[in-house]
């Protein structure tokens, strides 16, 4: 199961997500709370490749072995998960809890992700959650689906930024090269597309 490809530039697989972003009560950027719902072409996908038994349902088993590959396949990529402070990137420490379910035709995935070096709330801070590789494309329909929760954000303001892609290209045509194009993760564009939560306190 491929979740990223860097020999394609443009979205194969589609995802509707929301993501709740929670601070502990002294402060600090708890956990964000990811709720993924894929699209029914890479579900049926999914459902035939791990369908051992093919009764064309997936069991606990099957489900687990789904949520694993998953896990795995995003380790290369901070789990789609990015997160700044002040300009700084914070490193994605591995999801403890990562569960999948399969409903109405489509796959599910529910995750918590955590910096890896406790944050604290504060300064200028970017959410972000993306396929930098662009093959899979995760959408916020609204903006009530990027919310922030704890006392602490209670002082901050927060906004949901949705770039122009043709403006994002115009911006930066001169950096658009093949090698964008051969892998789009390795010029680290694909955060100029993303829709993201910016946080300031």
């Amino acid at each position: 199961m491929a979740f990223a490809s860097p020999a394609l530039s443009h979205p194969h697989i589609f995802a509707e997500a929301r993501v709740e972003i929670v601070a502990t009560d002294d402060g600090m950027l708890k956990e964000l709370r990811n709720v993924w719902r894929f699209d029914d072409i890479f579900s049926s996908s999914v459902l035939m490749d791990f369908d051992k038994n093919s009764d064309l349902k997936l069991d606990h088993g099957e489900l687990s072995e789904i949520a694993n590959t998953i896990r795995d396949s995003l380790g290369d990529y901070s789990y789609f998960t990015f997160i700044t402070k002040d300009g700084a990137s914070s490193d994605v420490a591995k999801p403890e809890i990562f569960n999948v379910d399969f409903k109405d035709n489509q796959l599910l995935v529910f995750f918590v992700a955590k910096p890896k070096t406790p944050m604290k709330i504060g300064g200028r801070m970017t959410i972000g959650v993306y396929d930098p590789t662009l093959y899979t494309a995760i959408d916020f329909a609204k903006d009530e689906d990027l919310v922030v929760e704890g006392k602490p954000f209670e002082a901050c303001t927060h906004k949901v930024v949705r770039p122009d892609p043709d403006q994002v290209i115009a911006q930066n045509q001169s950096n658009l090269t093949e090698a964008f194009f051969n892998d789009p993760a390795g010029t680290d564009m694909g955060k100029l597309f993303a829709t993201r939560l910016e946080v300031t306190c």
